[in-house]
This record gives C-alpha cells, structure tokens and sequence, in this order.
C-alpha cells in the first residue's frame, strides 16, 4: 500500500492534484497545516496528525465535525521528540505502507527540509521507499542502486549526495558524466548536476547511502 503525506511546507495545489493522479495511495495523512489542501479540495484525509499549530482552527473543526468519513486524529503537545512530519511517516509505516509520498515538506525553513530529508533515512532504515517531492524536486534516499528511465525523469539534472562518509565502489552508466568503481566522499559536490544521456541511466554502488535528486530549473 502507498501513502500519501501532505505536509506543513509551501504547497501548490495544482501541482499536488496533478501529482496525486497519478499514483492509487491507500492511506492519505495530512500534517497539522497541510489540512487545508485537503480542505480546498474538498477531500477528507484518512489521519490528521500534529499539534495543530500552525492549522486555522475553523479547518481543524470542519474534519472534526464531519459524520462521514471523519479522520482518525492523533494530537501531541508542541513540546515533543519528533516533527509532526515524523510521527506521520511513523504512522504510515504503522499502517503497512511499503511506499511514502509526501508533498508539501519542503520550503522556506531550511531547518525543516533538512529534517525532513533526515526521515528519509528512517523509513529506509525500515526498507520503506519515501518519495519527497515539489514542483522542481523528487528527492530519494537509497543504499541500493536503481535505474532512472529517461522518459520517466522528473527533471533534467540528476544530484547524488553521499548521506554516509563514503559511498563506495560508485558506477554510473547511461550519465553525462560517467564513474567507475568512485568511491565519494562527504563534503564535496561532484555528485552535483550530472544529465542523463541515454534511454536510461543506472546508479550502483558497493556500501553507503546516497541522496539522489532529480531536479527542474
């Protein structure tokens, strides 16, 4: 089963309705402000979650008031361990998910992203695929490699940042700019726009964890 998580960042609704069409998600989670796309689009989520903060609190009370298809609501105090955003991908693996995608987690506080990318490796750590994405990114976490399909790209330039101090034994087929048994380091960006080139490109590395972004100017 795949989630699908609308988080508290900066959010365009026609971008996530776009996105939303094309996957079959069986488990819909909004995260304290990420209520209110739900709201305007007039859907009810499965699982609201937060501390409802950041919420208008006439939102919160449409979902609680509702007869029919009412959420499940999970709420925590402000003074806790884990984001909002954590305790819904916790639920979602709680709930049997094989697959995350969660929309509306990145934005203007960098603190926030980078602890939202941080989940990823959490939910890998639980062999669970979480697909972070925006208009201009999908952001993944592996420590196996994987194929991209040129026809299936999110974006022209392909990043790949090492999560670990060493992502060993690195080859890339199918790039720009091609490696060989590399073995990259933390702490520098050669990993940083590479293009894919042929009909389809494949990472594959001996030990680590990489970052790999797709991205759109």
């Amino acid at each position: 089963m795949q989630a699908l998580i609308i988080s508290g960042g900066h959010l365009e609704d026609g971008f996530a309705a776009s996105y939303i069409e094309n996957y079959d998600f069986g488990l819909t989670i909004a995260v304290d402000s990420g209520m209110s796309f739900f709201y305007r689009q007039g859907w009810a989520p499965d699982y609201i979650v937060g501390d409802f903060d950041s919420v208008k609190p006439e939102i919160l009370q449409s979902f609680l008031e509702l007869k029919e298809d009412k959420p499940k609501v999970l709420q925590f105090q402000p003074e806790k361990d884990e984001t909002d955003t954590e305790i819904a991908i916790r639920t979602a693996i709680g709930q049997g998910c094989g697959a995350i995608h969660i929309l509306g987690a990145t934005g203007s506080r960098l603190d926030h992203v980078l602890g939202n990318i941080h989940l990823l490796g959490m939910a890998m750590e639980r062999v669970v695929e979480v697909i972070m994405a925006d208009p201009n990114n999908r952001i993944r976490m592996v420590r196996e490699g994987l194929v991209l399909k040129k026809g299936g790209q999110y974006g022209k330039y392909v990043s790949l940042l090492p999560f670990t101090p060493q992502v060993t034994g690195l080859t890339l087929t199918g790039f720009k700019y091609p490696l060989d048994q590399y073995t990259l380091e933390c702490y520098h960006s050669l990993g940083v726009s590479n293009e894919i080139t042929g009909e389809q490109a494949e990472i594959s590395f001996r030990d680590g964890v990489l970052l790999v972004i797709e991205s759109k100017d």
